[in-house]
């Protein structure tokens, strides 16, 4: 019989809308789309795209842990950055979390972003 199972942790940011961190379905993991809030202050990362890149990851590693996880499992990120102007940032701090077994992926640019934020990313996990 399947299962939805929620999760929720302080170690990341609380959910700024009718959202939950992440639900696992069987042994799938969706992870919602962080942004760079620090979970201890809930006030945003504003000092560089690397910086609220690094925070971004650290939140979704935050997710990962609570629910049993690690960036290995990842098998798709989704990227979203306010201009492509930082792909080449991001995408370095990106391969600093996701340094082995690199899960597909996508990068998009948007018009706006959560509280005008350079970059988003969600991800999707799985384990046996």
């Amino acid at each position: 019989m399947s299962q939805k199972e929620i999760f929720n942790t302080d170690k990341a940011p609380a959910a700024i809308g009718p959202y939950n961190q992440a639900i696992k379905a069987d042994k799938t993991l969706y992870v919602s789309g962080q942004v760079p809030f620090n979970p201890e202050t809930m006030e945003l990362v504003t000092t560089g795209v690397a910086d609220e890149a690094h925070q971004v990851l650290k939140n979704v590693g935050a997710i990962l842990n609570h629910a049993g996880y690690d960036f290995k499992d990842v098998c798709k990120a989704t990227i979203f950055l306010s201009s492509m102007d930082d792909f080449a940032t991001v995408n370095e701090v990106y391969a600093q979390y996701f340094n082995e077994n690199q899960p597909a992926r996508e990068c998009v640019a948007v018009k706006t972003l959560p509280r005008n934020v350079n970059v988003e990313i969600s991800v999707i996990a799985w384990k046996a």
